[in-house]
């Protein structure tokens, strides 16, 4: 499954150094607006402790942990959807994501250009809000258009598709952000065709200090439950080779907060994760919530969901526990599942399957 984080922003607000320091890859990061033109893409590993913990337990000799692409879109700028700043490149590169990073500028710092008057989280949010909506009406109100002639024919499906449009152009018109509304199942099928901008989910980065976020601003986030981050992305950066060891030495907190932000990417896109663990290797597995064993099997081979005959299935908990696999089904830990299981995260299975 191949998953993919757009991190978008205003020009100079920290995206380019973000990218590098979640990717450890060095890409141009001048201060001035549009050095990244062409979109950047990094792997980055999903930590999970699991992950080495199984290993441990079956002395592995590989681990494979999951992974997203990071994205690293050039600077967004109001007037984006008409083409402003080169932005209909880059609006188009949001399309082919599945979930935005906003990166909000928070700090102050003279010496970085701001393409804005002044720093404020929450206008400039609404610009790049602004910019996508803008260019989702345009995508809406064509389709809606080349849909009339069906709709006058009293074509049950053009009808019906018409109408989901037609409600979701009613509330970006409203200012609303199209993942934020309750759409059904159905209605997001026939949104999600036309690769929407403002039906990627978001998590908002706001890039500087604690203080220098203030109370007012937080509780806008926390009221509109708009899932977000605070912290220095240049700290990280400069941090980011460093060991837990040598972090602790120099009194800063063990665990990167950009590994925060990854996991908490990675939550947002309702995914869970399932192992599976021997001595040739570990390996974690992207699901989507609510993924049956026969789809856990397609993940890991296409004819394991062809051939799909039950599933060996142990929690990692249990597993853990237990201390090995023989102890767990020793237990009566080791469930044997079928077609209709759902996987659970953290499952820990074996497939099996027939000729």
């Amino acid at each position: 499954m191949s998953l993919s984080i757009g991190i978008v922003g205003l020009p100079n607000v920290g995206k380019s150094t973000l990218f590098s320091a979640i990717t450890k890859k060095e890409i141009d990061r001048e201060n001035y607006p549009f050095c990244t033109i062409d979109p950047n893409v990094g792997v980055v590993a999903v930590p999970d402790s699991r992950v080495d913990q199984l290993a441990e337990m079956n002395k592995s000799a590989k681990k494979i942990y999951t992974t997203i692409d990071f994205v690293d879109i050039a600077g967004l700028v109001k007037g984006a959807s008409r083409g402003e700043g080169l932005g209909n490149k880059f609006l188009a590169n949001i399309r082919e994501v599945n979930t935005v990073v906003y990166v909000l500028r928070a700090f102050v710092d003279n010496k970085i250009i701001n393409t804005e008057s002044s720093i404020d989280i929450l206008r400039d949010k609404d610009i790049l809000d602004t910019e996508m909506s803008l260019k989702d009406l345009e995508t809406l109100e064509k389709r809606i258009e080349g849909l009339e002639r069906r709709v006058r024919a009293n074509d049950k499906e053009a009808i019906k598709e018409s109408g989901v449009l037609t409600v979701a152009k009613k509330h970006l018109e409203n200012g609303e952000y199209l993942a934020d509304v309750g759409f059904s199942d159905d209605e997001k099928k026939i949104l999600n065709s036309y690769s929407l901008l403002t039906m990627k989910p978001r998590l908002f980065l706001l890039n500087g200090k604690e203080e220098d976020v203030s109370v007012e601003v937080k509780d806008v986030f926390e009221k509109k439950k708009w899932n977000y981050l605070i912290f220095d992305i240049l700290a990280e950066f400069d941090s980011s080779g460093l060991s837990k060891a040598e972090r602790s030495e120099l009194g800063l907190a063990v665990d990167l907060k950009l590994d925060d932000l990854i996991k908490k990417a990675y939550d947002i896109l309702g995914l869970i994760t399932f192992f599976t663990s021997g001595p040739t290797e570990t390996r974690a597995w992207t699901l989507k919530k609510g993924g049956t064993a026969p789809m856990a099997g397609a993940v890991i081979h296409t004819d394991f969901f062809k051939n799909f005959i039950k599933a060996e299935v142990v929690g990692f908990d249990d597993l853990i526990s237990a201390g090995s696999f023989a102890l767990a089904r020793e237990k009566g830990l080791v469930r044997t599942e079928g077609k209709e299981y759902v996987i659970s995260d953290g499952d820990v299975i074996e497939i099996k399957v027939g000729a």
